[in-house]
């Protein structure tokens, strides 16, 4: 990869790019950035109108409705972009992915397996159709974890699971790449001003979990986030964090964690017997539910 005269992050210009979940939130707000900055984005996302909006703000870029937990039509979907691309790709972004609370004794399982069809299984499709097109010494993929797979926090057991297979298949990937000069890499970000953040804890439980604050720590704004995925990608980096205190958190989460078990005990209870009966929806609609 080539830095300009100055020493500056690697250009953008001309990157075939595929992303999932590029409907709304964190997919759409790189994809329009990714646009910008002269990159060839294709779109895969469930809610085809708003999927329609983000294509036509990115040079009418290629889109595609798409289900991650749906095997064979994320290979279409892949084949497709690629080919719409060029015939090859030289990023994924597995980025489709979803929440709910979900108390672990008294919570619906139907939470945790749809949790992890959607973050685990999708990501995993993503990532093994996207394989082939991306190996090569300019192609990376990126896995969008979360700070959740580091250090997990009650009422967020199912996506912080999810997240951890996340961050694992991220891992293994990099390894299995190698071989071919392409790289892999893992996103871990904290609450994020998005849509997902806003409607996971925009619930009665959370509300009783977290008291005053909007979010466990705090709600980071989206650009941020998109600052670090854009440099990130532009150097096929190994870690994307944002904001830049989850750098520092990784390395220690087994001394994170029981300091976290500690924060959250105060109304805990309370929170765990609210959040048994509210039925809060998944953070995005799925097929059956539209």
């Amino acid at each position: 990869m080539i830095l300009d005269i100055f020493g500056r992050t690697p250009s953008l210009t001309g990157r075939r790019v595929l992303i999932t979940g590029a409907a709304r939130g964190i997919g759409a707000a790189l994809a329009g950035r990714l646009h910008d900055r002269g990159a060839r984005v294709a779109l895969a996302g469930l809610e085809e109108e708003a999927l329609a909006d983000v294509a036509a703000r990115c040079g009418d870029a290629p889109w595609w409705p798409c289900d991650v937990t749906d095997r064979d039509r994320v290979e279409e979907t892949t084949a497709l972009a690629a080919a719409a691309l060029g015939g090859r790709l030289d990023v994924v972004v597995a980025n489709a992915g979803v929440a709910a609370q979900l108390p672990i004794v008294g919570g619906d399982p139907a939470v945790m397996e749809r949790t992890l069809a959607v973050n685990v299984l999708g990501t995993y499709n993503t990532l093994r159709a996207a394989g082939p097109y991306i190996a090569h010494p300019r192609g990376y993929a990126l896995a969008v974890a979360s700070l959740a797979a580091a250090v997990h926090i009650p009422l967020l057991g199912a996506y912080s699971a999810s997240k951890a297979a996340v961050e694992a298949l991220g891992d293994t990937l990099r390894a299995e790449l190698r071989p071919y000069g392409a790289r892999a890499g893992v996103a871990y970000f904290a609450e994020l001003d998005t849509d997902m953040t806003h409607r996971g804890f925009g619930t009665r439980a959370a509300t009783a979990l977290t008291g005053s604050r909007t979010a466990i720590t705090g709600v980071t704004p989206l650009k941020v986030g998109i600052d670090a995925l854009e440099r990130g990608i532009a150097w096929r980096s190994r870690r994307i964090v944002a904001p830049w205190w989850v750098a520092g958190v990784l390395p220690i989460r087994m001394l994170a964690q029981p300091v976290m078990d500690i924060a959250v005990q105060r109304n805990l209870k309370e929170a765990l017997r609210i959040a048994r009966d509210e039925k809060a929806p998944l953070t995005t609609a799925q097929p059956e539910e539209r």
